[in-house]
């Protein structure tokens, strides 16, 4: 099978729009993560050898060199996801009476969990960087940092709801996970808003 992130974007939402399991919700929270914190990228790119920003050059090629690292691991998220859904079919289609159903859908239902709950530290990850970017990257691209921060928020609610739609299968066996979700919606949800209220307040004055 091709990677996902290999086809084109009008290929990959026609994916998205057909009678097929992958690439779903957690394909699509990933892709948008990685184009959210690729706008931090570009932000950077505009930043860097400008006069007027030569104090935080260096730091603002940190957040670059970051980003880039998150963009590249959400993309691969994208087909890690998909790779994940085909065990967790196998495992709901053994018959309710064999006794190794319960193991087999337990084990299927984590492997699940797993990459859409890295998209959320990415992407809490990559808010981060964009709430930098804000202070640090240049005044002409206020609005990318703005639209990369809503982008990562919504990658980073969809893709926790990929993994709660998984761990409500587990019961309390998942509760640490569901914590760790929590907390990281809790802190980097109203982070985001607070970038897309600031970049407003100074384009509208």
């Amino acid at each position: 099978m091709d990677l996902l992130v290999e086809q084109s974007c009008a290929r990959f939402a026609e994916l998205l729009a057909s009678k097929s399991s992958v690439p779903g919700g957690g394909g699509a929270a990933a892709l948008a993560g990685a184009v959210g914190v690729a706008l931090c990228s570009m932000v950077g790119q505009f930043t860097l050898g400008k006069k007027k920003y030569a104090a935080v050059e260096e730091d603002v090629q940190a957040i670059m060199e970051k980003a880039q690292s998150l963009r590249l691991a959400l993309l691969e998220l994208v087909d890690a996801d998909a790779r994940a859904f085909a065990p967790l079919a196998q495992a709901y289609a053994i018959p309710k009476e064999d006794p190794s159903r319960p193991a087999a859908l337990e084990a299927a239902t984590w492997e699940a969990c797993a990459a859409p709950a890295q998209m959320v530290r990415l992407c809490a990850q990559a808010i981060d960087l964009l709430e930098e970017m804000l202070e640090k990257g240049s005044r002409m691209l206020l609005s990318d940092v703005g639209c990369g921060a809503l982008l990562c928020r919504a990658a980073m609610e969809s893709a926790a709801l990929n993994v709660f739609v998984n761990t409500a299968a587990l019961g309390g066996k998942a509760g640490d996970l569901e914590a760790e979700m929590d907390r990281l919606l809790a802190e980097s949800l109203p982070k985001a808003h607070r970038i897309a209220q600031a970049v407003t307040a100074r384009l509208r004055g």
